[in-house]
């Protein structure tokens, strides 16, 4: 990896890091700039544009999601195993001390879901990839016998997605030291569903 290359995923870094405190529109360029020790100018030399830089920390968020969630959960045995090992990475991921705000995704979905363009179409095209890769999961479980053969594995993504979003906000918004136990225990609900 050349000088140009490294420059830019340390950029991209410490951009993913303030986007998750501050949300991808409040990401500063001067500021990210002032913490590199760089110039704006030569933060700019690396992306173009402050769009660009938000497309780069997205993508640089979904790359790390998928490697920190989904790889290790697709080691553990088909079934429940997987999509507890799914579950429990997802969780990891949101309390991942890298990100102090939080899911970055869960965070640039609220601020993107209304507004056109390349940084929104990426993560909608990435959500559907982690909607399908969840719904595949529980498909494999039902094959494997520990679900129930007319569950719909679409709404238990649906269902899991939801479990995730509500410990995201109770954990961020409200503080509830709780809320890791509560989303806990509706996983354990919406697994014990699955099987019955």
């Amino acid at each position: 990896m050349g000088k140009g290359a490294q420059t830019r995923n340390v950029i991209v870094e410490r951009a993913m890091r303030l986007a998750s405190r501050d949300g991808l529109e409040g990401l500063s360029v001067g500021l990210l700039a002032a913490e590199l020790g760089i110039s704006k100018s030569g933060l700019f030399s690396h992306f173009g544009s402050k769009d660009e830089l938000q497309l780069q920390v997205l993508q640089a968020a979904v790359d790390r999601f998928r490697e920190v969630v989904v790889r290790p959960a697709l080691k553990a045995p088909r079934g429940a195993p997987r999509i507890r090992a799914m579950f429990n990475n997802w969780l990891a991921w949101s309390n991942d001390p890298s990100l102090p705000g939080g899911c970055i995704i869960v965070a640039a979905a609220s601020e993107l879901d209304d507004r056109p363009g390349a940084q929104r179409d990426f993560l909608v095209s990435a959500q559907r990839d982690w909607f399908a890769t969840l719904a595949k999961a529980a498909r494999l479980t039902v094959e494997n016998g520990d679900f129930r053969e007319d569950l719909d594995p679409e709404q238990f993504a649906f269902d899991a997605y939801g479990i995730i979003l509500a410990y995201h906000h109770a954990r961020r918004l409200l503080r509830d030291k709780k809320a890791e136990a509560r989303a806990r225990a509706s996983f354990e609900g919406l697994i014990n569903a699955a099987r019955s």
